[in-house]
């Protein structure tokens, strides 16, 4: 629910956005019957019904219309429901399943453990559960490379991103931001598969990520080393394959002070990546660094959206 529907108190988002963290901080993502994961079940039956061979027109068409089937209808109930009496409740709930934050540390933390107990084969299952290129043959620069981006960007996909459109639109904005990024990571892809089909979703995201992207790389480089943070953003972001992702991975490698990027196995073809950061490659500990560096700046957005609400609310008292 946005700042206008709470009247008694300007600091009712901050106050809500600080349940949901608290509560995904204790239980952490359902394991059982996660909405997310009802979500992407019922996308893929869409995507197998309409995307066969058509032609790149009329495959784009379909794939809009797809998006367009599955996450308007959710996107509008869910602002009417948090309209209703009561409706900040369904606010914290859905900023709670939209947010991942205790399942990426943990995520992130299994890889680290397996990595300092020099278990590679348990280090690669751990990282192929978060990343989507070939983890089979991945040495231990190579997993905990993997590791660390994923932690960078998932932080926006999975943390950040949520939170923004949450304060701008409230529940509603949160799950409209998560279901398009969960497209996204479903059907965005340049495969012949989905390269025309998953056009719309891609840029859909680019366009909701546009300006949580930015403010996640400033978080992570205010979070870190600041100087690197800002210079690797400034000298590297615009060479990344991803308008949104290249701030965010750029900024976050530079304020760990790590190399990431290279050559990285998807599907069973090299691809070979723009270096990011700077100083050694990724190890063990900058895992564990990035992870840290990812609770600073939770801490970081809750101050300035606290702060921020409670200077509204003096100025209009």
């Amino acid at each position: 629910m946005s700042l206008a529907h709470y009247p008694i108190s300007f600091l009712a988002t901050p106050a809500l956005l600080i349940t949901a963290l608290l509560l995904d901080r204790l239980l952490g993502e359902p394991r059982r019957w996660h909405p997310l994961v009802g979500f992407g079940n019922l996308a893929s039956a869409l995507e197998r019904r309409l995307n066969h061979q058509h032609a790149p027109l009329i495959a784009r068409l379909l794939g809009l219309l797809a998006w367009l089937v599955l996450l308007l209808p959710a996107w509008a109930l869910a602002f009417w429901l948090t309209q209703l009496a009561y409706g900040w409740l369904l606010d914290i709930v859905l900023l709670y399943f939209a947010i991942g934050a205790r399942s990426l540390k943990e995520h992130a933390l299994r890889i680290y453990h397996a990595l300092a107990q020099q278990d590679l084969p348990a280090a690669r299952q751990a990282v192929g559960m978060i990343v989507s290129r070939d983890t089979a043959e991945l040495d231990e620069r190579g997993i905990a490379a993997a590791g660390v981006e994923s932690v960078l960007e998932n932080g926006n996909d999975a943390i950040f991103g949520a939170i923004f459109w949450f304060v701008l639109l409230g529940g509603s904005g949160a799950l409209l931001f998560r279901l398009t990024n969960t497209l996204d990571a479903m059907w965005g892809y340049r495969s012949p598969r989905f390269l025309y089909f998953g056009w719309a979703a891609a840029r859909l995201d680019d366009l909701l990520n546009l300006i949580p992207a930015r403010l996640t790389a400033l978080s992570y480089a205010l979070c870190g080393h600041v100087r690197s943070g800002f210079s690797c953003w400034r000298q590297q972001a615009r060479l990344w394959y991803s308008p949104n992702a290249g701030p965010v991975m750029a900024a976050g490698a530079g304020a760990l002070q790590v190399t990431l990027g290279g050559k990285a196995r998807y599907h069973g073809q090299d691809k070979v990546r723009p270096t990011l950061g700077t100083g050694p490659a990724a190890s063990a500990p900058s895992l564990h660094a990035a992870v840290r560096m990812v609770d600073r700046s939770i801490v970081l957005w809750c101050l300035v959206i606290f702060i921020t609400y409670a200077l509204i609310g003096a100025y209009y008292a």
